[in-house]
């Protein structure tokens, strides 16, 4: 059986069978669940990147905005199985997948599609090719905060759908908070030239390997994403990795993190986005005189102006967006490729979650094989 071949309304209700289940409308919580809090297994699985992973649940199941579904199914059913970077809290597996691990696919699947839950975008995208490599159809979409690294070909596509915008964050109670800092400056802090500031000794952090967010500061700042060439910098704190966009972790006055505002802010409003408040005492700062957001109390957004914005993706085999291609997933294209696809026409949900709105939403010129 081609796994790609599955016919709409088939891999749900294959689902259900599993299960025992009626589908309903899922509830707005990590990873995919239906009515009744049971484990759901949708048509297309996304993995990866822990910035857009909230923006991406809330796309799939209609938080702020109306959520993804097929189209042409009556009663509707949703399209996207978004699965979250790390463990959810309170999160039980379902039946023959053990902590650490999802179920990306229903039981009787023709693959056993139970996979280590890829923690990152370069986690996701590894498991994204992995999955075209064995053919098994366990991986549709990788989320990712990061670019092209391997251009050389074009098994994937890099479908661009928000930008994002990163800083630095310390503690609110340092010495360092409210400080304004020049790109310059801050990469004289992480390749080790500047130690201390403001009467404190300080910590460079990156997030934890295989973050988008790791590669894309690593590279901003100037040094090698493996930290070879900067022994000050740290993935971990007294042991504890340090998980991107968590700012419970900074527990000194002399530490520091890159942050995605958009993270941050999704965070602040909990109430409305449903996202887990992780800031901590984590406060944004100053890049180069420009505010990381702007607006009243309730009603903050990313600041426009920022100097460090960067796109953010979803991406996808390319055969499967081709449709001169045998591999062509019409299903597929409609969700993610051109302006009217049903990621790019929700600005609502993408900026209620933070994010800008992205000026070539659903592009498809950006390939390479990583």
């Amino acid at each position: 059986m081609n796994v790609k071949s599955v016919k709409r309304g088939a891999f749900a209700a294959a689902g259900a069978a599993a299960l025992g289940l009626t589908l309903l409308a899922a509830p707005a919580q990590a990873d995919p669940y239906d009515g009744a809090g049971n484990h759901e297994w949708r048509q297309f699985a996304i993995v990866g990147s822990d910035t857009t992973q909230q923006v991406m649940t809330g796309l799939a199941d209609g938080i702020i905005g109306t959520s993804i579904e097929d189209p042409d199914l009556n009663p509707a059913e949703l399209w996207l199985g978004n699965y979250d970077a790390t463990q959810p809290v309170g999160w039980t597996p379902p039946s023959g997948v053990n902590n650490g691990e999802i179920r990306t696919k229903p039981v009787g699947w023709p693959s056993n599609c139970v996979i280590d839950r890829p923690n990152g975008s370069s986690a996701g995208i590894t498991a994204l090719r992995n999955d075209i490599a064995a053919g098994t159809g366990c991986v549709d979409i990788a989320r990712s905060s990061r670019g092209p690294r391997d251009t050389s070909g074009d098994l994937l596509t890099f479908v661009p759908f928000a930008q994002d915008g990163v800083t630095w964050a310390s503690r609110d109670d340092s010495p360092l908070a409210g400080e304004d800092l020049t790109l310059a400056e801050l990469r004289d802090i992480y390749q080790c030239t500047t130690t201390s500031l403001n009467g404190v000794t300080l910590q460079p952090l990156v997030p934890q390997a295989g973050s988008g967010t790791r590669g894309y500061w690593t590279d901003l700042m100037g040094i090698e994403e493996d930290l070879s060439d900067a022994p000050c910098v740290s993935d971990n704190v007294s042991g504890t990795p340090v998980q991107e966009h968590d700012g419970t972790i900074l527990s000194g006055s002399g530490q520091i993190m890159p942050y995605s505002i958009p993270q941050w802010l999704s965070q602040l409003h909990s109430a409305t986005t449903q996202v887990p408040d992780r800031r901590g005492d984590s406060e944004l700062n100053l890049v180069a005189g420009a505010a990381p957001y702007t607006g009243t109390s309730g009603n903050e957004v990313m600041n426009s102006s920022f100097p460090v914005i960067r796109p953010v993706y979803n991406v996808v085999e390319t055969a499967r967006i081709d449709p001169l291609d045998p591999a062509y997933d019409a299903d597929l294209e409609s969700v993610v490729v051109g302006s009217t696809s049903e990621v790019c026409q929700r600005t609502s949900t993408i900026t209620g979650f933070g994010f800008a709105t992205h000026p070539n939403c659903g592009d498809t010129s950006l390939t390479a094989n990583n």
